[in-house]
């Protein structure tokens, strides 16, 4: 294969073989894999570093979602790492030298019933005290922060109030995922894509490299990073994860003139709608109640989910639904992830994000590097171990991550 050079105009990084032998491996070359290799790259000064893409770069659930960026969770451990997110996300157009139109319009989740209130203003309450910027406002506020909103009390689910996040926001995830591989690849990480990982080699208890469609790589560590797939190259390396995996569906609307200027969330009613910069409303929906791992959703969830839409947005009943598409993604018992050692001796796994993979990935990333490095969690993981399932000292975020985002 022919190296393309660095200062070749069209391309942001190289695209190499794969070398003998790495001090680390990254399993999946998405948001996760990509932000891991720049944080170890970057942090701890690991520059012999591979990501393998069993496809094309990011073009997994990085480029499958809705780009939604927010650190408005429950629990103390899951308002850790994600506000650290965010704060990351907060410098790292600059750190990157990339404009990935990272957009701090704010985001708004919508209560509907009495229960929603009160777990809504609870949930204020604990980010409040964990130093994030939530706050509760009434319907007029938010029809204040988003005019083409039905605030009548006419209609299924009225809007009682909202949960809201002044810094949250967007980000183009495309744009994200090359400005990480530029920066790698400016590192020295080889960012190796058409290269699916079809087993793990051991010796005893202890990973010592991988198994490809292109020949046996050599590691002195691993590191899976597969998102949806992370059940399956788990049980090819010989242990469990407590995991399934969803389809999960998304849509966008024909290009419109700037109507929506925040992102609104309904966890009662599933409905998230936000609008790009180039103008298409971007609208999801829950994950498809059944297991599997194709690429696309079930009808009648797109049929709900307009139907809400619409309800909430009158304005949206003549447009007209450009695509859809769906992702894969990896739900645990408690709706929080893995970020963790494994059994297997230098296996390291990422995974069980669920709907809320985007929003972490420098976070995800700056943690699991720390973990990778030094063998031991980072304090912002370290909640986040494959040992809490037994432990049963889980982290249940049901109640802030219901909606896929």
């Amino acid at each position: 294969m022919v190296d393309i050079l660095p200062e070749h105009p069209d391309f942001l990084w190289h695209n190499p073989d794969p070398k003998p032998s790495y001090d680390a491996i990254i399993v999946g070359g998405g948001g996760h894999g990509l932000a891991t290799a720049y944080y170890l790259a970057k942090n701890h000064g690991m520059r012999n570093i591979a990501v393998l893409e069993r496809g094309w770069l990011a073009g997994g659930n990085m480029a499958r979602n809705t780009t939604i960026i927010r650190s408005n969770y429950l629990w103390d451990e899951s308002a850790g790492i994600y506000e650290h997110s965010l704060k990351l996300w907060e410098q790292l157009p600059e750190e990157l030298e990339y404009d990935f139109l990272f957009s701090q319009r704010g985001v708004m989740n919508l209560a509907h019933t009495l229960g929603d209130v009160r777990e809504s203003m609870r949930r204020v309450g604990a980010n409040q005290l964990n130093g994030v910027d939530a706050e509760w406002i009434t319907p007029e506020q938010v029809k204040e922060l988003c005019p083409i909103i039905n605030i009548g009390d006419d209609i299924r689910y009225p809007v009682m109030g909202a949960t809201y996040q002044p810094r949250a926001g967007i980000a183009k995830h495309d744009h994200v995922a090359w400005a990480f591989a530029r920066k790698c690849d400016e590192m020295g990480v080889d960012i190796i894509q058409n290269c699916e990982v079809t087993g793990f080699i051991k010796e005893g208890n202890r990973v010592v490299g991988v198994e490809t469609n292109r020949g046996r790589i050599n590691a002195g560590k691993v590191a899976l990073c597969g998102a949806g797939h992370s059940s399956v190259l788990a049980e090819q390396a010989g242990f469990d994860l407590p995991i399934q995996s969803h389809p999960l569906q998304a849509l966008v609307s024909e290009l419109h003139e700037p109507v929506h200027p925040t992102v609104v969330m309904s966890n009662h009613v599933h409905v998230y709608v936000s609008q790009a910069h180039k103008g298409e409303l971007v609208m999801g929906a829950g994950i498809d109640s059944y297991n599997g791992y194709g690429q696309r959703g079930a009808f009648h969830v797109i049929e709900e989910q307009m139907a809400a839409a619409v309800e909430l947005f009158p304005i949206f009943g003549r447009a007209h639904v450009l695509r859809t598409w769906g992702g894969i993604v990896d739900t645990t018992m408690d709706a929080s992830p893995i970020i963790s050692k494994t059994p297997i001796d230098q296996l390291y796994v990422n995974c069980g994000w669920g709907t809320g993979g985007f929003k972490g990935t420098p976070g995800a990333g700056y943690t699991f590097a720390h973990t990778i490095a030094n063998d031991e969690p980072h304090p912002l993981n370290a909640g986040f171990a494959l040992e809490r399932f037994e432990t049963g000292h889980l982290i249940d975020e049901h109640g802030a991550a219901a909606v896929a985002h």
